[in-house]
């Protein structure tokens, strides 16, 4: 209903997120967020992010960022955050020299506050995120409803996609990134958020055995998949099913004997329908699709460069990193940088070596905090499945789209939580 809402009328989608953001308020201040209300919040707003921003919902660009640092803090006013949590204090901390350089080396005429906003917000979403997150206490069925909610604006964003473009075939424009067929916005980011809904819908088909679920669920992935494929942006996709396969590798391994035999059931059958997806897919698009993903043009000749220019933007990065190991160059300096010396005045699309190139050996200390912490945590407490399947998104979407959406920034946040299982109570014997 509300992605047909706001495909009829743009303009509700606005209300419609400002409405959802009063109502989890309402659900914090009223509860005082002992159940966590604020993750829910955070995950709808992430969620709806993409969908906002395509149809003017947005009130400004970073807005969801920005809106999920708010509601994660309001939570740690509530109930805190863990001592062990001490690496990404330290982790934000050292974003705070970048910014000192930034005011020192932007061109004069460039907007400081925001330069500095666009390339700090995912940074800072993600240490807040992870702040909050990090060994929290959070019981199976909450963390599940959390996912729930995070998956259901996605499902808006798909309706509304069908909508918008209900030909894809007329919608054509060669084996490139489809704007048309992403409801008129960067195919990139849409495509990352439909892979993230791929990836939940099918962890939720192998960790909830009802049939009816389980069918529903199926058909969802199905009408996700499709719309996420004929995009024609890999990276969200490929990045969904590195991260279904490290999920089920996981699942397999520390299941019951019992257990795998059903989860070896439901994933052929998930690869039926994701084959018969592709199929469709391939119909479609008059198996131009086909061609994006063995990296070809329209007329079947080899493209040279599979990153399609990302490789030339990583080295830029780099090369400003070896010029200023120490230092940096300042956040949202590396556009300047780049344009001074390529001609080619282009965004980042890896926030590593973005960090690296702004950040300088600040930059190279706060990756060492991302990528060891969740690895220690993970040794120390292994009670979250899907750990490693949510680094996954987070690190290749990094890598394929920086932080350009907050779900990179609130996915590796989820990581981190310490999710707790009710025991089984043992029936009581009574003897005579």
């Amino acid at each position: 209903m509300i992605g047909y809402t706001i495909y009829v009328s743009g303009a509700t989608s606005k209300f419609i997120l400002l409405g959802a953001i009063c109502f989890f308020l309402y659900r914090i201040i009223k509860n005082g967020n002992k159940n966590d209300e604020v993750l829910f919040g955070a995950a709808y707003v992430t969620g709806f992010e993409v969908l906002s921003r395509m149809t003017g919902g947005a009130f400004t660009y970073e807005f969801a960022k920005y809106a999920v640092i708010g509601f994660l803090v309001l939570g740690m006013f509530y109930r805190g955050f863990t001592r062990t949590s001490w690496p990404y204090v330290f982790y934000l901390f050292l974003l705070i020299p970048g910014v000192l350089f930034s005011a020192i080396n932007l061109n004069y005429n460039t907007d400081v506050g925001n330069a500095i906003g666009f390339n700090l917000s995912g940074p800072v979403c993600l240490g807040i995120s992870a702040l909050y997150c990090y060994n929290r206490k959070i019981p199976k069925e909450r963390f599940a409803s959390i996912l729930h909610v995070l998956i259901l604006p996605i499902i808006s964003i798909t309706i509304y996609l069908y909508f918008y473009t209900p030909s894809i075939r007329d919608a054509l424009e060669g084996t490139a990134s489809n704007f048309a067929a992403s409801g008129g916005y960067g195919p990139n980011q849409v495509a990352t958020v439909l892979g993230l809904g791929m990836f939940i819908l099918f962890a939720r088909l192998l960790t909830i055995n009802k049939a009816f679920i389980n069918i529903i669920d199926l058909l969802l992935l199905a009408l996700v998949s499709y719309r996420g494929i004929v995009t024609f942006s890999r990276g969200g996709i490929i990045t969904a099913a590195i991260c279904a396969l490290v999920f089920l590798i996981f699942l397999y391994f520390f299941n019951k004997t019992e257990s795998k035999r059903n989860i070896a059931v439901k994933v052929g059958v998930t690869a039926c329908v994701i084959f018969g997806i592709w199929v469709v897919s391939s119909i479609t698009t008059l198996g131009l699709i086909d061609k994006r993903y063995s990296n070809e043009n329209a007329a079947g000749e080899l493209k040279e460069d599979i990153t399609t220019g990302r490789s030339k933007l990583i080295a830029s990065e780099l090369e400003a990193f070896y010029e200023y190991p120490i230092t940096g160059i300042g956040v949202g300096k590396v556009k300047e940088y780049r344009q001074n010396k390529t001609g080619v005045l282009s965004a980042t699309h890896n926030e590593l070596s973005r960090l690296l190139s702004e950040h300088g050996v600040f930059g190279f200390l706060a990756i060492i905090i991302l990528l060891i912490t969740p690895v220690l945590f993970w040794f120390a407490n292994q009670s979250n499945p899907y750990l490693f399947a949510f680094l996954a998104f987070w690190f290749l979407t990094i890598n394929h789209s920086s932080m350009r959406i907050a779900a990179p920034a609130f996915i590796y946040g989820l990581a981190l939580l310490n999710i707790t299982y009710e025991k089984k109570k043992k029936p009581i014997v009574h003897r005579e």
